[in-house]
């Protein structure tokens, strides 16, 4: 209660930002002043009202009203955004006016002065939702249904040669909840069981609500299909959601859930547990998930006893695992969490918190690599803005 408290003091404060820019400043008349104020106030409590029902009542409003109200976040983002830069150079043009002129200002001076503020906020209030609703639009169809299948070849100098060109499938933030559902999840499966893996694995933030809201939605993952099987490991979101009773869930979809587990992966050999042409797959719950109430990261006891020679990939949802991982001797660490920054600029914050955000990286001086996914799915706004929703393919090569 007190986050979502906070989240609604947060978006009160951004919409009444807006209203002064785009009401208060362009001095329109009496009825266009309260039809514009009656808007931006139906718009603001849209998204706090549909998250309160969503929570409350168990059920959504219509797909239409969840589009709208998320979709008004991600376009009062970038006009917020735009908003600020236009304030930022207006601040610095005054600045450099008031350097060259002298204190007084004459009456018809101040009264062009007052003349041309209107002028400017008038311009302003046209140009930034348009640009911000441009950017949104661009934005809509990379979200829900351009999702991407980028291939990386990632070279491990301990796989054995038996499994050179070994696939695996990364799927990582769906977040399905209010907004996406059982129509977008199929898609996902079956675009990824065209890819044809060897392997897929889930890296969390799978779901934003309880199983007895959604549980019904994620029934398409029961046919996702791979020879070496389907793993999942937990997100921070799964611990906002009942993960207790999501991991009973997905187990019975068939998924394979690994907290602080590893499995062997690959060829078996004759009469033996190891594996002739194998790698190890080690998976670690959410970073933080021992704050929210979980089992934390373990990966030294997950990797108790395991023969240092053979190739170690580590699944676990969010970069910051990789220090652990790089000490414990892994070869590849595959996460998620970042959704590339989602809104560009976004990322250049997300950069602050998280080691990597997108793509494939060799941790520091380390033979260790990460790749990170932006994500399947989106969190929020339905935008995705320069981070495309993907599917990541790892093709593993013998070093």
């Amino acid at each position: 209660m007190i986050f979502f408290l906070l989240f609604c003091v947060v978006v009160a404060g951004m919409n009444a930002y807006l209203w002064a820019r785009l009401v208060r400043d362009t001095r329109l008349g009496r009825a266009a002043f309260w039809s514009a104020t009656a808007l931006l106030l139906a718009l603001t409590a849209s998204l706090p009202l549909t998250l309160l029902i969503w929570a409350r009542i168990d059920r959504s409003l219509s797909p239409a009203l969840n589009y709208l109200a998320f979709g008004w976040l991600g376009v009062s983002f970038y006009m917020l955004l735009l908003f600020g830069c236009w304030d930022l150079l207006r601040g610095g043009s005054w600045l450099l006016r008031r350097s060259r002129r002298s204190a007084q200002l004459s009456a018809a001076a101040a009264q062009l002065g007052d003349t041309r503020r209107v002028f400017l906020a008038r311009t302003a209030a046209t140009g930034v939702p348009a640009a911000a609703g441009g950017i949104a639009g661009f934005g809509v169809r990379p979200a829900l249904w351009d999702i991407t299948t980028p291939e990386t070849a990632v070279a491990l100098r301990r796989l054995p040669r038996a499994l050179d060109g070994f696939s695996i499938a990364l799927l990582t933030d769906l977040h399905i909840g209010p907004l996406l559902d059982a129509r977008f999840l199929t898609q996902l499966v079956e675009q990824t069981n065209r890819q044809r893996p060897d392997l897929i694995v889930l890296g969390g933030d799978l779901v934003d609500g309880h199983v007895h809201q959604i549980g019904s939605q994620l029934a398409p993952l029961a046919r996702l299909r791979a020879p070496h099987g389907v793993f999942f490991v937990t997100g921070n979101h799964e611990y906002y959601s009942g993960v207790d009773d999501w991991l009973v869930f997905l187990k019975r979809l068939g998924i394979r859930v690994l907290l602080n587990e590893r499995v062997s992966v690959g060829q078996r050999g004759p009469g033996s547990r190891a594996a002739a042409a194998s790698f190890d797959l080690a998976g670690v719950p959410d970073f933080r998930a021992g704050q929210m109430g979980g089992i934390g990261p373990d990966l030294a006891t997950t990797l108790a006893g395991r023969d240092p020679e053979r190739e170690l990939v580590v699944l676990a949802h969010q970069p910051l695992e990789i220090g652990a991982s790089s000490l414990a001797g892994a070869g590849l660490q595959l996460s998620g969490h970042t959704h590339g920054g989602q809104l560009y600029p976004f990322g250049a914050l997300t950069h602050l918190v998280q080691p990597y955000i997108a793509g494939l990286h060799r941790h520091a001086d380390t033979p260790t690599q990460i790749y990170v996914s932006c994500g399947s799915g989106f969190w929020g706004p339905p935008l995705r803005v320069l981070a495309p929703a993907e599917i990541g393919m790892l093709r593993l090569h013998s070093a």
